[in-house]
């Protein structure tokens, strides 16, 4: 499990097209039309490979972790394959916030940044909202334990990916300055 849970940080990690500096563009770099389109369509087809990536892996996680019965996996992962399609609407908004955020890095006003906080909450409220919504409907079909520990692994990737995708983005009080991550510094 804890391969897969690696795994699962490293492609999350890899969803942020390789380092800050590509999210955090210089904004008044020179390029043509041609070379930001075909950049911009091959940045596309990498992130879609890397959810499908993320999707596989997470699937397997879920798997590895849940005991199932033949009959419970036959209800079970049609319900999953709901959810995940529904999951994946709210990570798409979260990819294009991280989107808009890296196109306006060094030049974000006070009101663009209000705004991208509150969509990045929505994104949030909208996730739990959906967990509140087939909490039921995964209880119906598996009961109450094994519901208990989906809901639990769903949670630790969730904050895998959360955490990977964020530690990457430099804040947005450095944008003046030179883009950098942030790295907590740990006391020892």
């Amino acid at each position: 499990m804890n391969r897969i849970m690696l795994a699962v940080a490293v492609i999350a990690g890899m969803h942020l097209c390789g380092s800050s500096r590509a999210l955090a563009q210089d904004i008044s770099a020179p390029s043509t039309n041609t070379v930001a389109r075909s950049s911009d369509d091959l940045a596309n087809q990498r992130m879609a490979m890397v959810r499908k990536q993320i999707d596989s892996a997470r699937r397997q996680l879920v798997a590895a972790n849940l005991t199932l019965t033949d009959a419970e996996a036959t209800k079970f992962w049609p319900v999953y394959e709901q959810y995940s399609t529904e999951l994946s609407k709210i990570t798409e908004a979260k990819t294009t916030l991280i989107k808009e955020y890296g196109d306006d890095y060094g030049t974000l006003t006070d009101e663009q940044a209000d705004g991208l906080v509150r969509r990045w909450l929505d994104t949030d409220i909208a996730a739990l909202e959906l967990h509140r919504k087939y909490l039921p409907i995964f209880r119906k079909v598996l009961g109450g334990k094994p519901t208990a520990a989906f809901f639990q692994v769903e949670h630790r990737i969730n904050m895998m990916i959360d955490l990977q995708l964020t530690s990457q983005l430099p804040l947005v009080q450095t944008q003046d300055a030179s883009p950098a991550s942030f790295t907590p510094e740990v006391e020892q």
